[in-house]
């Protein structure tokens, strides 16, 4: 293991645990979205506490901070092995950011930002299985899990490397446990769909 392997993942998650819906929050409404909604730092709830704007720009900077690196690293022609330590430290960068004692958002903007580059068609279907679940249902938290979930079986169906299964796989597991308390509201019927608010609201 050479030391630009280990410094270009470390640096992948120190730029993924970059909390953008805190610090956009705070400069643009002067609110803190772990006080509001669901206390997560993610685009949605960046969204329902601090408006269309917020969560918007949240949004893109969750995607961009782990697609920028995972972008040079496949424009560099890495190994596989190097390109999926990048793409599973941005990720985990942003769900456990050392910025926030290791407490973060949930994963789904960032997930798709690291595979766009690096599996772009099983991105871009599972971001299309996220669409069509979220205009059906208006649960942001339904097709957020279902979209992670697919997403090993996309990278397969599409031929991607082993590299690239495993790590979807540790996306797909970490994006649904942290959707835990989600999967129990809308088991009871209690979780909210898009639109509406409430403290226990869910978030990307």
């Amino acid at each position: 293991m050479s030391i630009y392997f280990v410094l270009t993942v470390i640096g992948a998650y120190l730029i993924g645990a970059i909390p953008f819906g805190l610090l956009l929050s705070r400069a643009i409404t002067r609110r803190d979205p772990r006080d509001h909604g669901s206390g997560n730092i993610g685009a949605t709830n960046a969204m329902r506490t601090g408006g269309k704007l917020v969560g918007i720009l949240t949004l893109v900077a969750d995607i961009a901070k782990s697609m920028i690196p995972v972008a040079v690293a496949v424009a560099m022609e890495l190994s596989e092995i190097w390109i999926g330590a990048i793409a599973a430290a941005s990720f985990i960068g942003h769900i456990f950011p050392i910025y926030l004692k290791f407490k973060g958002g949930k994963g789904v903007a960032t997930m798709l930002g690291a595979m766009l580059p690096w599996q772009p068609l099983a991105a871009l279907l599972g971001l299309l299985i996220w669409a069509v679940l979220m205009w059906a249902t208006r649960y942001v938290s339904l097709a957020s899990i279902a979209g992670a979930l697919v997403l090993p079986l996309l990278v397969w169906m599409t031929g991607g490397s082993v590299p690239a299964l495993l790590v979807s796989m540790l996306f797909a597991s970490l994006v649904t446990a942290k959707h835990a308390s989600n999967i129990r509201r809308l088991l009871d019927g209690t979780e909210l769909a898009m639109g509406k608010t409430r403290k226990t609201s869910s978030d990307a």
